[in-house]
């Protein structure tokens, strides 16, 4: 019968825990702020930022900014999951792919991808395309490296093992590859996914118009720091909420992998 508020008080105690870092921060902000120790224009006080941003949201004009940045980083990330295991997995199968892809991936991973933006604002115009287009090359290297080398490094006992029970070896792939490299290719999307949203905001600065990168940049030359911060702060509230999401999809997808049973 006590079991509920005893499981209540502990979860509450360990979201506090977790997120004690974080409290700190803002009140060491907070704090730094209201004692006058940072000037107000370098560094606005965080409840003004939360008040400026009450403020934004009921206008609107905020959100639709935000969706539209959220809509450029999800269908960049989805490009970007596809294409790169798509080309992954291929990589993998096929010899004269993989001799060709190798060397292609390995010279244009070290490369600074936003470099490529002004290309691609020639090609595909400053509207939504250029910004998907550039926010999915920077993301794909990744998956691809990823995907690659989790299909390829497959624990041979796992084969041997499928084989030796009849296992076909097309259906060797789907039934035991895969699921065997689906770890890798979580990470590689755990890692293009904030990627995404990086560059979405990047690209949005460097071309301006609608979304939160042109929003703080539009706030910045009209002196507005507190708009600048909630920016930032948006930012990295979206970039958790989704990287969170991605972690609990992956606790689900791997529920039966040993790397679930070992967390604590």
């Amino acid at each position: 019968m006590h079991a509920t508020p005893v499981l209540r008080r502990a979860l509450g105690l360990g979201v506090l825990k977790r997120w004690a870092s974080v409290i700190a921060l803002f009140a060491l902000w907070e704090g730094v702020c209201r004692a006058r120790l940072v000037d107000p224009f370098l560094l606005p006080a965080l409840s003004e930022v939360l008040r400026r941003g009450a403020g934004e949201l009921w206008s609107g004009e905020l959100v639709a900014f935000t969706a539209l940045t959220l809509y450029r980083t999800l269908a960049a990330f989805v490009l970007a999951g596809a294409i790169g295991i798509a080309i992954g997995v291929s990589m993998s199968l096929s010899a004269p792919l993989r001799w060709f892809g190798e060397p292609v991936v390995s010279f244009a991973f070290p490369i600074p991808k936003i470099a490529l933006m002004p290309i691609f604002v020639l090609w595909f115009g400053v509207f939504d395309l250029s910004k998907i287009v550039m926010t999915t090359v920077a993301a794909v290297v990744t998956v691809i490296s990823a995907t690659h080398l989790g299909t390829r490094h497959i624990d041979k006992y796992l084969l041997w093992s499928a084989q030796s029970l009849g296992t076909h070896r097309r259906a060797l792939f789907w039934k035991i590859v895969i699921p065997a490299a689906l770890p890798a290719i979580l990470t590689g999307l755990q890692i293009a996914l904030p990627m995404c949203l990086i560059v979405s905001i990047v690209t949005e600065m460097i071309t301006g118009g609608r979304g939160l990168g042109g929003y703080m940049i539009y706030a910045s030359r009209f002196a507005e720091s507190d708009k600048v911060f909630l920016g930032i702060f948006l930012t990295a509230l979206i970039g958790y909420v989704l990287t969170e999401g991605l972690a609990m999809a992956r606790r689900r997808l791997l529920a039966w992998h040993p790397e679930e049973t070992v967390m604590v």
